[in-house]
Parts: structure tokens; sequence; C-alpha cells
């Protein structure tokens, strides 16, 4: 069992929802050294289109290939903000440990949501401040202490046992209510294909996108070394 990425984005409440990325953290260690690059913009790419194509309030996992993408976004007022929590993970990791986490890096982190403009508003965030706006209106301490949480996280739970404590003090989570999705096409827009969405891309390489369509043909994205 693998976590790959855990990422916390705000979003606004569009539909489809716009997002920005506040902070993502990832281990690649089971990849190749060079397949990391392609395979981390990946995951950005897959985290963002899943925490924006899911609905709010409702815990969902997504399967793409080899992976799947646990997601959960808070509910939002019209204009205003939300958080959305994505953990990536191998096929075989238990639904519980992951929305356990999930959970709880939305509540420990709520309080931000007064704090981030919109995601896809006229506002920049941080304002002449390059490296908020790039980090969504986080400032450079927030960013360093919600990336050093993850990144904790991201270890301990490599081992869904660790949930175990947490579990014990959160109210438990119905797995019924966990929407399953066997394909990411099943959460876009009637008409949509994954494979525009990746040709359209801006954050993707052209590298990564002829290693996406590489590995499409292969039936097998990402292969693990």
């Amino acid at each position: 069992m693998k976590v790959y990425s855990i990422s916390l984005l705000s979003i606004n409440s569009a539909t489809p929802a716009t997002s920005t990325v506040l902070c993502q953290v990832n281990d690649l260690s089971s990849f190749s050294f060079y397949q990391r690059g392609s395979v981390g913009e990946f995951m950005g790419f897959f985290t963002k289109t899943v925490a924006e194509r899911t609905s709010p309030n409702t815990p969902s996992s997504v399967e793409e290939n080899s992976y799947k993408a646990h997601v959960f976004r808070t509910p939002s007022a019209p204009g205003k903000t939300g958080l959305a929590c994505v953990m990536i993970t191998d096929l075989e990791y238990p639904y519980r440990p992951a929305f356990t986490l999930i959970t709880k890096i939305l509540d420990e982190q709520s309080s931000l949501v007064s704090q981030l403009p919109t995601p896809g508003s006229s506002s920049i965030a941080g304002g002449s401040n390059p490296s908020m706006a790039a980090s969504g209106g986080l400032s450079p301490a927030q960013k360093g202490k919600l990336e050093a949480t993850l990144q904790q996280y991201l270890t301990k739970y490599q081992d869904p046992t660790q949930a175990d404590t947490i579990m014990k003090v959160q109210k438990e989570l119905d797995e019924t209510k966990i929407v399953l999705h066997k394909t990411i096409e099943s959460v876009l827009e009637r008409g949509e294909k994954i494979d525009n969405l990746v040709e359209r891309s801006n954050a993707l390489s052209n590298q990564s996108k002829m290693f996406y369509r590489t590995a499409k043909k292969q039936n097998s994205c990402c292969v693990v070394m």
C-alpha cells in the first residue's frame, strides 16, 4: 500500500469549480528517477481535476489506471471560498484511513478559509507579493507550516493503521456514503474527455503529455520500479 500525494486546495462554488493548490506534498520514491518529473505533474493535474469535478460535502474516490484519488470538498456559499483535500494512493489503500486523515486535515485547516481569496476571482492573491500569489494567498510562514504538516502525514500514513488513534475520537465514517468512480471520465462534464483535458492543460509539459499518451497505450500509467 502506498500514499503518493496529499494536497490542500482552496476552491470556489462554481460548476465546474476553479481551485488553487495551497500545498501539495509527494512521495515519488517508488518511481524511477527519469519518471518523477512527469509523474509529479500528473499528480497535480489529477488532484485539481478531481477536486474541481466532484460534488461538495460528498466523500469520493476516483480510480485512474493504477491510482486512486480520495477527495472531500467543504461546501461554500456562492462567491465564497471552500477547501478541498485530495489524497492519491495506490488501489489497495483502504478508504477508511484515507478519509479519516482527509477529515482531520480539513478540520485542522478550516481557519484558512476566511483568509483566502476566492479562486478564479479578479483579485490577485497576495497583491504584489509573488510568493503569496503562487501559494493561493498564504504567507511564506503559513505555507511552510502547512507543508511541514502535510509532509508529516504523508510519511506517517504510509501505514494505514496509523489512522486508528484518530478514528477512535472522530465520528465513525459511513463507508456506504463514499461515491466510487471507476474512471476519471465519470466525474467529467458530459462530452468531456480526459485526453482533451490533458492536451489543453497548461500545467503539463509536452514531455508529460507524451508520457501520458504512451502510458495509456500500454494501459499502465507510470510503471513502478
